[in-house]
């Protein structure tokens, strides 16, 4: 049920209630006074309640989301959220062997819910939130996988790295050591080719699998930009005429780098 639908049932309620405070009925005029004495408090309480309850459970209006998601605070973070990702890609691309082809970035500004009564989300518990979302694409030669990822680690050695894999993360030399031949499956006797570096909250690394046949799993196309609309959506494929694809038809195998989402910029209510 809505909060549109809990306000207007609570209405007529709380009307229904003050009528039955206020009506004296036969009461002695000891009781009637006392009946106008909480008809006095009750029904200025009733209607504090009343407006209290549709003030909180609103969505915020698209106007209001166009506003906050342009006001000064929010064009900071939204900046300071893309140059920190784009300086971490920087990194990627000048000290390892991988070579920057592609950057996708989607940057959402969505407004609050309606109060939740029963299934709650905590989506009603902020007037607006804004969400960015990077990820990146590399070319690489498939016949030196090995070397690459080595160098990958090689760089997340160096104090102050950005890159959260180092040659300290035990599976990542298992990765390395599987694509030089010197031991099986990373994860396992039947696991199969390895196809990802993951680093909690931090960086997600995955790969074109090259040794797998039959079912072989290849980084995907980013889905396509949802229209942009200035301020409350951004959607940006740079250069928008290079695709996954190319980049595989020119370095022979893709690596893809995930950025966890980052909500950036919240008002609460």
């Amino acid at each position: 049920m809505t909060t549109t639908s809990w306000i207007e049932m609570l209405v007529p309620a709380v009307l229904l209630a003050s009528a039955v405070a206020a009506w004296p009925g036969s009461l002695a005029p000891r009781q009637q006074q006392r009946s106008r004495i909480r008809r006095v408090l009750f029904i200025p309480l009733s209607v504090v309640l009343v407006l209290a309850l549709a003030a909180c459970g609103r969505a915020t209006s698209e106007k209001t989301v166009r506003r906050l998601a342009g006001n000064p605070e929010a064009v900071k973070a939204r900046q300071e959220a893309e140059s920190a990702s784009r300086d971490t890609i920087a990194v990627w691309d000048t000290d390892t062997p991988l070579r920057l082809g592609l950057v996708v970035l989607e940057d959402a500004c969505a407004g609050g819910q309606a109060k939740e009564w029963f299934f709650q989300t905590g989506d009603d518990r902020y007037k607006i939130r804004c969400t960015m979302y990077v990820t990146a694409y590399f070319g690489a030669d498939p016949r030196r996988v090995a070397d690459t990822i080595d160098g990958v680690l090689t760089a997340g050695d160096r104090t102050g790295s950005p890159i959260p894999f180092g040659h300290d993360f035990q599976y990542a030399r298992t990765v390395v050591d599987y694509y030089r031949g010197k031991a099986g499956d990373p994860q396992g006797p039947g696991t199969g080719e390895p196809k990802e570096l993951f680093s909690a909250g931090t960086i997600t690394l995955n790969w074109d699998q090259v040794h797998t046949r039959d079912t072989r799993e290849l980084i995907e196309e980013p889905r396509l930009c949802a229209p942009h609309d200035p301020r409350v959506r951004r959607c940006l494929h740079e250069p928008t005429s290079t695709s996954v694809a190319d980049l595989r038809r020119e370095y022979g195998m893709v690596f893809k780098l995930t950025f966890p989402t980052k909500d950036y910029f919240t008002v609460w209510k």
